[in-house]
């Protein structure tokens, strides 16, 4: 029988990670004398990286490049002490990872937060979930919604495109899809709204993990 695989972005999507992330920006935009925001503007900066919101969180006149290495440097040592400070998985996500597993469904992390972050928040809130892969951001290899990750996990574990479905929280994760050729899913307690997933026209839009459940299990017989 054919291996199925569902492959989850993660900042928005099974974690809730935002006031850390935005926590984090505002004490590396700080050090160096920058404005601050509000988490509501964090949800917009996110989804491309951390050297992208570090960018859109600077001021347009210091969005150089020595600018924004500095701040991400600043926003990485303090990130790494303090990810877990208000993190936790969505309400659900727990429940439907170990309904995948009983499944037999596959399940594998492709996330544009630096790798070794990915790995660690991972690690700490599923330790027991058996995903085939978890994959962030690495040096060299390009970020969401280039389709490389996508293509890396799905050959990693032995799987037809047509039997991978991706699960993502934002207009980044439904481009992604696209652009790997696989079937995509928007969540919606996310980072982002209906409207955007929308526009995608993603496979299936879920409103909690239990409807999504749902469509995958549907799905992926």
């Amino acid at each position: 029988m054919d291996k199925k695989i569902v492959i989850f972005d993660l900042d928005g999507t099974l974690l809730d990670t935002i006031k850390d992330l935005a926590e984090s920006a505002n004490h590396a935009l700080t050090e160096f004398g920058f404005p601050i925001h509000d988490i509501d503007a964090y949800k917009k900066f996110a989804g491309n990286g951390i050297a992208k919101l570090i960018e859109r969180a600077l001021p347009e006149t210091a969005r150089d490049e020595i600018t924004i290495r500095r701040v991400k440097s600043a926003f990485t040592d303090y990130y790494n002490l303090h990810n877990a400070d208000y993190t936790a998985p969505y309400a659900g996500i727990k429940e439907l990872l170990e309904k995948l597993h009983q499944d037999g469904i596959l399940m594998a992390v492709a996330s544009n937060k630096y790798h070794e972050a990915t790995v660690k928040l991972i690690g700490r809130y599923f330790p027991g979930t058996d995903f085939t892969s978890v994959m962030g951001q690495r040096e060299g290899i390009a970020t969401k919604p280039d389709p490389h990750i996508i293509d890396e996990i799905t050959s990693h574990a032995g799987c037809k495109k047509e039997n991978c479905i991706y699960v993502g929280d934002s207009c980044v994760d439904m481009q992604t899809g696209i652009n790997a050729g696989v079937r995509f899913c928007g969540v919606l307690w996310g980072f982002r709204d209906r409207s955007e997933l929308e526009a995608y026209h993603p496979s299936f839009i879920a409103e909690n993990p239990h409807s999504l459940y749902g469509f995958l299990a549907e799905n992926l017989r």
